[in-house]
């Protein structure tokens, strides 16, 4: 689904409410068929044992677990309850399973990033690796999940013009997208779609594959586009092509504030990773770190 940039940066306004102020209460009422006796029950159960209602209620067999998460997650806008209306790839652990161990690791990245990252006010993370193949698509796409779970506005963008996948993975269309406002034929409004994953995150699919893709990364339209999505997202992840397909991610991680690169456990070869490490450093591209994938 497509947002003009007046329904973007009027959704971005600050001093949105985020969390809901209905107590956990009215909200396990409706979705668990709740009648006013088992909820009397259950809080006298709460007053008796000193548990929080949803533990109350799940003790009483009157609740499932998942029925407390799905209302907590309704309550302080954890996007579960959007994802339960939606078929999700399973590669998107952080959005299909997003109270797993895969899921907190993602979590636990995304930490550490802002950690390394707290001196850009909007900042901007490429996601770049030696080769095809270790999982850059992937973290990329599940990274933005974890970030759009902070109730904040994300935006994936799919800078790897040469084997586009984020589109696939989101649930959305593929025609408008980062090629065509590289060439002019689109503003980058026009371009951005909501996922179907979470009302805080975006994407601005790779779009057509252009027969020049490194000289269209090279036009000033990239660094337009960069200053524009730094002002509309509280954050912006970037999937780049490998390293081994030509200079691509070398240049866009050179207009982002830093880079991540990914590898894979027991695939990828030292060479090619400090190959990379080094060509990142020779651009003056801030190093956020290096992540080994397992998946």
């Amino acid at each position: 689904m497509k947002f003009s940039r007046q329904e973007i940066e009027a959704d971005y306004a600050p001093g949105r409410e985020r969390a809901s102020e209905r107590p956990i209460g009215e909200l396990m009422r409706v979705s668990c068929a709740l009648t006013d006796e088992e909820i009397e029950r259950i809080a006298a159960y709460k007053r008796r044992s000193g548990l929080r209602f949803g533990e109350a209620a799940v003790a009483l067999r009157l609740a499932q677990r998942e029925d407390v998460l799905a209302a907590l997650s309704q309550q302080f806008q954890y996007p579960v309850g959007f994802l339960a209306r939606h078929e999700i790839s399973a590669e998107l652990i952080a959005a299909a399973n997003p109270f797993s161990e895969q899921a907190e690791a993602f979590r636990e990245l995304r930490t550490r990033l802002l950690e390394a990252m707290d001196d850009a006010p909007h900042p901007v993370l490429a996601v770049v690796s030696a080769d095809s193949g270790d999982g850059k698509t992937y973290l990329a796409a599940n990274l933005a999940v974890a970030f759009s779970q902070l109730g904040e506005r994300t935006l994936l963008i799919d800078a790897d013009i040469r084997t586009p996948r984020q589109h696939t993975l989101l649930g959305v269309e593929n025609g408008v997208g980062f090629t065509s406002v590289l060439a002019g034929f689109s503003e980058v409004a026009a371009a951005i779609q909501v996922s179907a994953v979470s009302p805080e995150l975006y994407l601005l699919p790779a779009g057509a594959v252009p027969p020049n893709p490194l000289e269209l990364l090279q036009r000033r339209q990239f660094r337009a586009l960069m200053r524009e999505v730094q002002g509309g997202f509280a954050h912006v992840v970037i999937d780049t092509p490998a390293a081994v397909r030509g200079a691509d991610c070398r240049v866009i991680a050179a207009r982002c504030g830093a880079a991540l690169v990914v590898g894979r456990r027991g695939r990828s070869r030292l060479a090619p990773l400090e190959g990379l490490l080094d060509a990142l450093d020779r651009a003056r591209v801030k190093l956020a770190g290096v992540v080994m994938n397992e998946h």
